[in-house]
């Protein structure tokens, strides 16, 4: 009798699936330059600028791992790919204005090299080629998604914005915060696999809640990493979101459980703008009240709540490598 065949999870980085899709992922990029080109010198500049620190290219990663459960990739997968990416920057570009944010992934932002109405202006830019393309498909199913995921991300954005300036963030509102700013897009470049793919209702279903899950997964694990990271690796400084006023997980969680008077005292400390002196009151806070633990054990559920909505398709090396990006999601170290 055969034997199944046995796959073998691989080392946690990002290199294994870059190699498993990597002439898929040159698509991708060839049809990013072509579209983002441009005979106007100043935009050309930055776009060149934009795509050679475009970063991990996750959201392509995923649109190419999930469509790859149905066979080889169509060019509207690749298509999706690319505008699924073009709004992610887009929105970063975007970010970086609204924070002043000088650094971009180890590198200068665009609003600290070319100022904020040329960033601005860019990443309307974006945002343009990217419903151009969606338009070039002709598929109302993806502008009908691609519409409501940027809908749910400017929400998340104003979300955060608005409690940013109070500070009286809950779990809840968390959740619905992230699952609007980050999950929503993590959803669609699953859903929009699944859909190019020419696959079933229940597939695409499948798929899109295995993106949704993964996606407050990840995030949660980027908000642990801003008090465990070191710049070198993640391109900017441990306690980053805390110094801008975002109180994520890990401090939800510690807020929520200690005293009444201590929780007024951090509190105080994050209005005021935190000094380096606050750095290692916070990180104290968070140790002696398990903010971390609590929030990477909830990152943890949510992944294997996500590995779930995998379990329908049937086991493959295909169906393997998108498991393994979910454990890497929340496993990584920048």
């Amino acid at each position: 009798m055969d034997s199944q065949p046995a796959f073998i999870s691989p080392p946690m980085n990002l290199d294994h699936f870059h190699s498993f899709l990597s002439d898929d992922l040159k698509r991708v990029d060839q049809e990013m330059r072509r579209l983002l080109s441009s005979d106007v010198l100043l935009v050309d500049k930055v776009v060149r600028y934009l795509v050679k620190h475009k970063g991990k290219s996750l959201r392509p990663l995923m649109t190419l791992l999930g469509a790859r459960l149905f066979g080889s990739i169509r060019e509207e997968t690749v298509k999706v790919a690319v505008i699924t990416e073009l709004l992610h920057t887009a929105t970063l570009v975007h970010d970086d204005v609204v924070d002043d944010s000088p650094v971009r992934r180890g590198f200068p932002s665009l609003n600290a090299i070319w100022k904020n109405k040329v960033s601005v202006l860019v990443g309307d830019y974006l945002l343009a080629k990217a419903l151009a393309n969606m338009l070039d498909l002709r598929d109302f199913a993806v502008l009908e998604i691609m519409g409501t995921t940027a809908r749910r991300m400017s929400r998340g954005e104003l979300l955060q914005i608005a409690k940013v300036r109070k500070l009286d963030i809950t779990e809840e509102v968390y959740f619905d915060m992230i699952s609007d700013k980050t999950a929503a897009l993590f959803s669609a470049c699953c859903e929009l696999a699944a859909i190019t793919s020419g696959t079933d209702t229940t597939a695409r279903e499948h798929l899109r809640c295995f993106g949704e899950k993964l996606g407050l997964a990840f995030q949660i694990r980027d908000d642990v990493l801003d008090f465990e990271g070191r710049r070198s690796l993640l391109g900017k400084p441990t306690l980053g979101d805390v110094k801008e006023r975002k109180i994520t997980l890990p401090l939800i969680h510690a807020l929520r459980i200690c005293q009444n008077g201590e929780s007024k005292k951090i509190r105080k400390l994050i209005e005021r703008g935190l000094k380096p002196s606050g750095r290692a009151t916070v990180l104290d806070f968070l140790k002696r009240y398990d903010g971390i633990e609590y929030a990477t054990a909830v990152a943890h559920r949510l992944r294997d709540e996500a590995l779930v909505c995998l379990s329908s398709f049937p086991e493959s090396l295909e169906r393997q490598m998108l498991e393994d990006f979910a454990r890497f999601a929340v496993a990584r170290q920048k």
